[in-house]
């Protein structure tokens, strides 16, 4: 479990050092994730163990955002000032997102055979 466990943070620390080297405008963690599922695509699954540390993971998400929640509450007099630009960027995103979710759920629910469709 322990090795699974230092496996993704390599994958992230690898992607947080390719963006900084090439100056991609993308989160470490992102290329991460990216080279993970790439060797996972060539290992050709997912190890019982990794499946078991990434829901593990999952179930305690919501921790990981509490430093999150605290530099917000750092910085609110920043937002204070910018609360316009803020607010148009997060429903702009927000709308954005779903539009693109629902084109992309109706082109897959399009291209899938009857014999998909019935499960």
């Amino acid at each position: 479990m322990l090795t699974y466990l230092t496996l993704i943070l390599c994958c992230q620390l690898i992607g947080e050092f390719f963006v900084t080297w090439s100056g991609l405008p993308v989160p470490g963690p992102v290329c991460g994730m990216v080279l993970l599922f790439v060797g996972l695509l060539i290992k050709g699954g997912i190890p019982d163990d990794l499946s078991m540390v990434a829901d593990t993971l999952l179930r305690h998400l919501s921790l990981l955002f509490v430093p999150a929640g605290v530099g917000v509450l750092l910085h609110v007099g920043l937002l204070e000032e910018d609360w316009l630009p803020v607010s148009a960027a997060l429903i702009v995103s927000t709308l954005l997102t779903i539009a693109v979710t629902a084109f992309v759920m109706a082109w897959l629910s399009r291209n899938t055979t009857p014999q998909e469709k019935q499960g």
